[in-house]
């Protein structure tokens, strides 16, 4: 049996094939079972995150193994094949290993060496484990990647590579302002109650707002989440609420974080438009930054434009849009000003950035809005698929940011030197965890030899007492002895030596050799590798409970 991974992430795939393909929990669990009762099959996990879908099994062969995973996929996931199958990546045997150590280290993360991962996976092996389609060799890759990746966050500086998913979005939020000093005196609200929403709300704690709330379907986690918030420290006020109150918060919040599980929109472009419309003062004074909140005298005002005759009749007629030089006035922000802002021009029909039509004064494009301007509500999308609505962004006084803007923010982020280290860890881990499998695969075989071997001692030495009945215990015991040690003497060298080839590449073909030269029963090595299973799978769950990372997003 091989190790095969099949999937799809930010690299290979955009996210609005993500978001679409995204997999609930029960949609899991039933492609676990599929795949697993599937023929190439012996066993499988699927790691699915908000922006990568990988289903790992155990198979028998490897062209029947792709077509089978890939069709189980786009099966469970709703996209059809036809659609899939470009944006499908596959790894097999080694390159599959050293794929999901890459993973766990974060090397393939949208934000270099961020830690989140590794909860994930943890998640991962626990949820095959609970269905009982992770075996020995999925028990075994998941648990040592857990390792790895504890390893490289502890023996290098990967951490500086890159922060999390929550803070790198949080920055992108915050421009060109230091978080802290963005964050301070803001009311947040977070939807949401899992790691990733407690891993947001912790960092608005200690970022220094004053208030966070969180919003929950089951309201019992919302409030522990809040009950840690308040116990941590930071001198934030944190409380609780139901999901029917997040209209009613979202009026009254400076920024709000989403990510919930929901397979449609927890924030439509009306809701957040009717939050803003409920908001005391419709725009904040620090929003305005001096504006009298009805007009500007700069006509490039994106937060209160000036209304000239043309502009007024502009808005009745919209036509294209000639966007002004920046020289100064304004100091919220200019239509004028494109450079900054092209990471959701791809969400905007109609837009220049993507070749479509012209911009309408009164509610401007994102593609020509400055990426640090001020804004009344800034959102923060974590979900996959997306929570909020993309269009809450062509919203006046509204910053957005989701996974699809930051996985282009973060496209062209600088990799600090750690990021080699990591790579030789990961290059070293592989070696020796795929020699480790190929000797492990051997030694039920010697298991078996030895256990034929002592069979034959046994009997040898029974036979000595039927022609022997005389025999006396000192010289009975002498015999079985030494009869022992030349057994072991000849069977030394050749098992310690097959199990040195055996971690070789191409190394499984000994264990062939040995059951064929021996006559070994094949149903006693099989009984060996159950019974080997059985113990293993008895102590996973303590190894599983040892690795429980502290980066996994708990406040």
């Amino acid at each position: 049996m091989s190790l095969l991974v099949v999937g799809l992430s930010h690299r290979s795939a955009p996210v609005s094939v993500l978001e679409r393909a995204a997999l609930t929990v029960d949609a899991q669990a039933r492609l676990l079972h599929d795949t697993v009762a599937a023929e190439p099959a012996a066993e499988a996990a699927v790691l699915a995150t908000c922006n990568r879908i990988e289903l790992y099994a155990d198979v028998d062969k490897f062209h029947a193994g792709v077509a089978e995973l890939s069709t189980l996929l786009a099966l469970h996931s709703g996209v059809s094949l036809e659609e899939l199958t470009p944006y499908l990546y596959v790894h097999y045997e080694d390159r599959a290993v050293h794929h999901l150590f890459s993973v766990a280290c974060g090397l393939d993360s949208m934000v270099v060496g961020e830690g989140q991962i590794l909860g994930q996976i943890k998640d991962a092996l626990a949820r095959g484990q609970e269905l009982h389609t992770a075996g020995r060799l999925l028990n075994d890759l998941f648990q040592q990647a857990l390792r790895v990746g504890k390893r490289a966050h502890s023996e290098t500086g990967i951490d500086r590579a890159g922060q999390s998913l929550v803070t790198f979005g949080l920055e992108q939020l915050a421009g060109r302002e230091p978080v802290h000093a963005w964050a301070k005196g803001k009311r947040a609200l977070v939807i949401g109650a899992g790691s990733m929403s407690s891993l947001a709300a912790a960092t608005l704690a200690r970022s220094g707002v004053d208030e966070v709330v969180v919003a929950n379907r089951t309201l019992d986690r919302a409030e522990r989440l809040a009950e840690i918030l308040t116990e941590g420290g930071t001198g934030v006020v944190a409380r609780a609420v139901p999901m029917s109150q997040v209209a009613e918060e979202l009026t009254r919040a400076d920024v709000a974080v989403s990510c919930t599980g929901a397979t449609g929109l927890v924030l439509t472009a009306a809701d957040v438009e009717a939050a803003l419309a409920g908001r005391v003062g419709d725009v904040r004074d620090d929003v305005r930054d001096g504006h009298d909140g009805s007009a500007c005298d700069d006509d490039d005002c994106v937060i209160a434009p000036h209304a000239t005759a043309e502009r007024t009749a502009e808005a009745v007629a919209p036509d294209t849009v000639t966007p002004a030089p920046d020289t100064g006035g304004c100091p919220v922000g200019r239509v004028g000003d494109e450079t900054a802002y092209e990471q959701h021009a791809a969400l905007v029909e109609n837009s220049p950035a993507v070749g479509g039509g012209p911009v309408r004064v009164g509610r401007v494009a994102p593609a020509v809005v400055p990426a640090a301007r001020a804004a009344a509500l800034y959102l923060l999308d974590l979900a996959m698929p997306r929570d909020i609505d993309a269009a809450a962004h062509r919203l006046t006084g509204v910053r957005l940011v989701d996974i699809e803007s930051l996985a282009d923010a973060s496209a062209d982020a600088p990799m600090a030197a750690d990021v080699d280290a990591v790579r030789t860890i990961v290059s070293d881990e592989v070696a020796a965890f795929g020699a480790a499998q190929r000797a492990a695969h051997i030694t039920p075989t010697v298991v078996a030899l030895r256990t034929m071997a002592a069979d034959v001692v046994s009997g040898e030495i029974a036979r000595l007492d039927g022609r022997l009945p005389g025999l006396g215990d000192k010289e009975r015991a002498e015999i079985t002895q030494t009869v022992r040690r030349v057994v072991d003497k000849l069977l030394h060298a050749p098992t310690v030596r097959v199990k040195q080839l055996a971690s070789e590449p191409g190394g499984a073909g000994y264990a062939d050799a040995l059951r064929t030269l021996f006559d070994l029963d094949p149903e006693t090595v099989a009984a060996v590798s159950r019974a080997d299973l059985l113990s293993n799978a008895g102590g996973q769950q303590n190894q599983l409970h040892e690795n429980d990372e502290p980066k996994r997003g708990r406040a």
